[in-house]
């Protein structure tokens, strides 16, 4: 009894230290990271370019933001190590900008400014995978009881009840009208567009406090495609006129309906596809299936169309009204061709079967992304405006 009685003291002795060091090991990182921060917002704020840099692979042990049985909002299409892909470093590579260090993803900072808000992505199924790391790089700061999630085709919504906050996809693949506007049941084939008529989605977009949108892998199925201005009959248009004229109704709507006081919009670039290998090793025919590193160096995919991209620098440089945010993704993803799905996903709803994997030149998607994965740097980058962008 005596010697319990001489131990009690040193137990509780060292129970007080090991929570003092705790407590101060704590403030130490967070006195760190918020210098951290702050030395990010001067960077930032002071020109440095987030869509500039390289990739680099983090420690075998890091885990990612989020994992797939961590988030259940995400798609099957999406969940490659739940769909059999083996490997996982595609998870562990870090956008690091030359000129600054991306703040770490702090979804309660997030979830702070965007209180009493709605922040909206608005495109394809690629924005709709950026939707989806949103949600999963939020969700968990949210308790169980106080988020919401519903669909309403075409929105997609996650709502966290305690900031009166939403996080919603709108699908419009074409940002225009079009006879594919419908969320699960959309035509693929023959596709057909509507250049000046964009009431039906932008109605839905009315109010909507911080805007994000994109549109490309729908206009290049082909190298023509039907469309129709007005009245007139329906015709083919050469891919890259078409979206030009789609952008000059979609700029007239944001010019003359956004506020530039209380609204920001954004415009993400295309997101490169990585169909042939041989862009990046000469003289292979696959495609992006069994790749696990990015490539290193210079290079741009015949899949990404300059002619698109200068498209959208063109019609966002007429813009005077508000300021329209492009956000270029496109260099640091083409680097990315490890990321993709490849036969590790979903065909019509269905996963695919062993016999489909084993033709990954035909069953191979090098088009969408793994989750978690690339676009959960595009929502790293986007985050870092919502939250550190000087407006004044």
């Amino acid at each position: 009894m005596r010697s319990t009685l001489t131990l009690l003291p040193l137990l509780l002795c060292s129970i007080f230290l090991f929570r003092t060091l705790k407590t101060a090991i704590k403030l130490s990182s967070s006195s760190h990271q918020t210098q951290h921060n702050k030395e990010f917002s001067i960077s930032f704020n002071n020109g440095c370019n987030l869509f500039q840099g390289k990739w680099l692979l983090e420690h075998p042990s890091s885990s990612p933001l989020y994992t797939e049985q961590s988030c259940p909002y995400l798609t099957k299409q999406v969940t490659c190590r739940t769909n059999g892909r083996p490997d996982f470093l595609y998870q562990k590579w870090r956008w690091k900008p030359y000129g600054c260090t991306l703040p770490p993803f702090d979804a309660f900072m997030l979830l702070h400014s965007l209180r009493n808000k709605r922040l909206m992505f608005v495109g394809d199924s690629i924005q709709r995978t950026q939707w989806e790391s949103m949600v999963c790089l939020l969700q968990s700061a949210v308790p169980d009881g106080n988020k919401l999630f519903y669909k309403k085709p075409p929105r997609k919504v996650f709502f966290a009840k305690d900031y009166n906050a939403s996080i919603e996809f709108y699908w419009a693949p074409f940002l225009v009208e079009s006879n594919s506007d419908h969320a699960t049941k959309h035509r693929v084939q023959k596709r057909m567009v509507r250049l000046d008529s964009i009431s039906n989605h932008s109605r839905q977009w009315q109010g909507v406090d911080h805007l994000v949108f994109e549109s490309y892998v729908w206009w290049m199925y082909q190298p023509l495609i039907n469309a129709t201005i007005g009245s007139e009959e329906i015709r083919e248009y050469a891919v890259p006129t078409a979206y030009r004229l789609a952008l000059k109704t979609w700029t007239d709507w944001v010019e003359s309906t956004l506020n530039p006081q209380t609204q920001k919009a954004f415009f993400m670039t295309l997101s490169p596809t990585h169909l042939w290998s041989w862009e990046w090793r000469r003289g292979s025919e696959g495609n992006c299936h069994n790749e696990t590193y990015p490539i290193k160096g210079p290079f741009w995919g015949a899949g990404s169309s300059l002619e698109v991209m200068g498209a959208v620098k063109d019609a966002i440089s007429r813009i005077k009204m508000i300021n329209v945010t492009i956000l270029n993704i496109t260099q640091l993803s083409e680097f990315r061709k490890d990321g993709h799905t490849s036969v590790f996903t979903e065909r019509r709803g269905k996963l695919l079967t062993r016999e489909q994997r084993s033709e990954p030149n035909v069953y191979a998607d090098c088009i969408h992304w793994c989750l978690p994965g690339v676009p959960d740097t595009w929502n790293e980058i986007l985050y870092a405006y919502l939250v550190y962008q000087n407006t004044d």
